[in-house]
């Protein structure tokens, strides 16, 4: 009888306390870049400590998460994930408190685009973006505190007197997480971005910046050893070593078939030649953010940015072929014909000057605008940094630096780079060349300039679509 009364008694007492049991379900966020998170660390703890409450999940498809057998109480609701790290962020927790048997649906999220970017830069110009990640070391997959990050681009100014240019520039240091953030780089636009820690660097690599308020990007240093490719002083080349190795395929974009022959390479460094199925094995390449160049017989270039590591993942490269190219351009060049390339062809065909058309362009198949100067005599360009200039031999047989008109405005100070980040080879339409003396008046530098004396130096003409 008194057993029965206690046994009564104690489910009358937690009757409740059983009853009152739920589930909170939800989903994990990146607001910056618009999707959800799959795994994730997400944690449910009590916040006060009287009910004996912990659990911990991991995100699964599309970002859900849920937690069974939750009492009444409140809770601190939090997650952690890889891209917090990449963006700065520490864990993100917020509370909440259950008191019935409902489910609670309650998602977790990065900050949004606006708000993060007032977090981490305060304010700044409206078309301003943010540009964010991680910097490690390539071999040790560290993250490499203290790496100094920049970022420079090219804004061009048109006026009555011709285009001038200035060439903003953003520098920080990683943090002691390897994290970095460049604040107001032009968006939508193309950024060089380079990282470098003692000898261990990045190439200088291009990056599209998005019409986006923030972009991640990580970055990845290493060592570049120089090498004498040969043993004959007069013929030595440094050629840049290291240890990293890339295994990948290089297809026609059309049909997918794979092209034999094709030469994949690092500027500078390491080159491999694909064989009859366009599968390649690139080794002895410098490790950490490079460039590859791509190139096959009858297709045009590319030039991708990739991580090379010692175990990089595969990589496929679909290039397209030059037919399929010069038609799409030919339509587009007879439905925007102008006077400029009239008069172009007319020079030409006078012959005062060095000349390549269109034409000739697309069947060099250039992967830089700078690569086109090999074409003409007594043109000189070394790609020795973001400073240097294209050189001609000037009339006292010294090089100087010409004087460049883009769509017949005149350029002031546009160095080899400038043209690369600035001019895609695909938009050119018209070059000509013209040695001192031998231009037509509208591209003569009657000002000089240069330390050649005025119009001591040649002129090079560009011609866009």
């Amino acid at each position: 009888m008194i057993r029965s009364f206690v046994v009564a008694l104690l489910v009358a007492l937690l009757a409740p306390a059983l009853s009152a049991q739920t589930t909170v379900r939800g989903a994990v966020r990146d607001s910056v870049a618009g999707t959800t998170l799959r795994g994730a660390l997400v944690q449910l703890v009590a916040e006060d400590g009287t009910t004996p409450f912990a659990q911990t999940v991991l995100s699964g498809e599309a970002g859900l998460f849920e937690f069974g057998n939750v009492p009444n109480g409140r809770y601190i609701l939090g997650f952690h994930h890889e891209v917090l790290d990449a963006l700065g962020l520490e864990p993100i927790a917020r509370p909440i408190e259950v008191r019935n048997t409902e489910p609670v649906l309650l998602d977790l999220a990065t900050p949004s685009p606006a708000r993060y970017r007032r977090l981490v830069c305060g304010t700044i110009a409206d078309d301003g973006g943010v540009l964010v990640g991680l910097v490690r070391d390539a071999n040790t997959r560290e993250l490499a505190s203290g790496a100094d990050v920049s970022a420079e681009w090219l804004e061009l100014s048109i006026s009555g007197t011709g285009i001038s240019q200035r060439r903003p520039r953003r520098e920080v240091k990683a943090s002691v997480g390897g994290w970095f953030a460049l604040c107001d780089v032009p968006r939508p636009g193309t950024v060089v971005l380079q990282a470098a820690r003692g000898m261990d660097s990045t190439d200088r690599v291009e990056w599209a910046m998005p019409n986006s308020a923030v972009v991640r990007r990580d970055l990845w240093v290493g060592r570049a050893i120089s090498a004498s490719a040969t043993m004959a002083d007069s013929n030595a080349t440094t050629r840049r070593t290291g240890t990293a190795q890339l295994r990948g395929v290089v297809v026609a974009a059309d049909g997918g078939r794979g092209l034999a022959g094709a030469i994949v390479s690092v500027p500078g460094g390491a080159v491999a030649r694909t064989n009859a199925s366009g599968e390649f094995t690139l080794t002895g390449a410098p490790a950490g953010t490079r460039v590859l160049d791509v190139r096959a017989v009858g297709h045009f270039p590319e030039r991708r940015v990739v991580d090379l590591l010692d175990s990089s993942p595969p990589a496929r490269f679909a290039l397209n072929s030059l037919q399929a190219v010069m038609d799409t351009v030919r339509a587009t060049a007879r439905r925007t014909g102008t006077s400029n390339l009239v008069a172009f062809e007319q020079r030409r065909r006078e012959g005062q000057g060095q000349y390549l058309s269109a034409d000739d362009i697309r069947r060099r198949a250039p992967v830089l605008t700078t690569d086109l100067f090999r074409a003409f005599r007594g043109v000189y360009w070394d790609g020795g940094g973001p400073e240097a200039a294209i050189q001609m031999r000037g009339i006292f047989g010294e090089r100087c630096v010409p004087t460049f008109y883009l769509d017949g405005a005149m350029m002031n100070a546009l160095s080899g780079d400038d043209l690369d980040l600035f001019v895609k080879p695909e938009m050119i339409v018209g070059l000509e060349v013209y040695t001192p003396g031998t231009a037509p008046p509208q591209f003569q530098n009657y000002g000089g300039g240069d330390s050649a004396g005025a119009g001591a130096c040649g002129s090079i003409v560009m011609w866009t679509r």
